[in-house]
């Protein structure tokens, strides 16, 4: 709880100093804040993972974004990495402020992380590189399962079902794989059980998400839905028209 408290303050502290300055490049900030880097990973240990991408210019190719990372192990990336699904986001409005702080990642092996990014600008305003912090929860959910099966069993409230918000892979395929399983698994139902306007539902939840901009998006969907790449276009453009 020490080291999520500190990494959010740490972070907040962050989006102040980046909120006040803009850069003429991402080149510039992985300068200005490479040391801040080694710094919070050494201080926070392995189990944190900071991450500086770059998102400067007009054709950004989010399979390859990771500009330096430390703890590389926790989401299993380096140098060289992709984004993840938010960097989608970034992409549709550079202006929008996207800072956030504590909200749920998950890697595709399963683990929870609490990470929260900040988004750096230059002088016309346009978002040109995002600072993260990761931090791997797996080592306290084992610590708090040990306490659990030792203490005395008490009532608890359930917690609220707050689904993850953002997937970590090695590569934007299984980044990819993770945002349509999740949009899959919405629907409530097998795919061999789905309806027609169920396999709809999930190309619009996909769209939004901004997966179908994903290179081989389309393929990959209709594979999973059980259908052919013309019928997945057709579901496509039928939630497109109805917005």
């Amino acid at each position: 709880m020490a080291t999520q408290t500190a990494m959010r303050q740490a972070a907040a502290v962050l989006a102040e100093d980046a909120a006040r300055q803009t850069y003429e490049s991402a080149e510039e900030i992985l300068r200005l804040y490479r040391p801040v880097m080694r710094a919070l990973a050494t201080a926070a240990g392995p189990s944190v993972e900071v991450v500086l991408h770059n998102l400067d210019g007009a054709d950004v190719d989010l399979g390859h974004t990771i500009m330096a990372i430390e703890n590389g192990h926790v989401t299993g990336r380096s140098v060289g990495g992709p984004s993840t699904n938010l960097g989608l986001d970034v992409l549709k409005d550079r202006q929008k402020d996207h800072d956030a702080f504590g909200y749920r990642g998950r890697t595709s092996d399963g683990r929870e992380l609490r990470c929260s990014s900040v988004y750096f600008h230059n002088a016309a305003g346009d978002i040109i590189a995002s600072f993260c912090i990761n931090v791997d929860l797996s080592p306290l959910q084992q610590a708090r399962n040990m306490l659990e099966a030792l203490l005395p069993v008490a009532a608890t409230t359930a917690a609220a079902d707050e689904r993850p918000q953002e997937h970590f892979g090695t590569d934007l395929v299984s980044v990819m794989d993770q945002m349509i399983a999740e949009a899959i698994g919405e629907i409530g139902r097998p795919v061999e059980q789905m309806t027609r306007d169920d396999k709809i539902a999930v190309l619009e939840k996909l769209d939004q998400r901004g997966v179908t901009q994903m290179r081989k998006s389309i393929e990959t969907i209709a594979k999973r839905l059980h259908v052919s790449r013309v019928t997945a276009y057709s579901y496509l453009d039928e939630t497109r028209s109805r917005g």
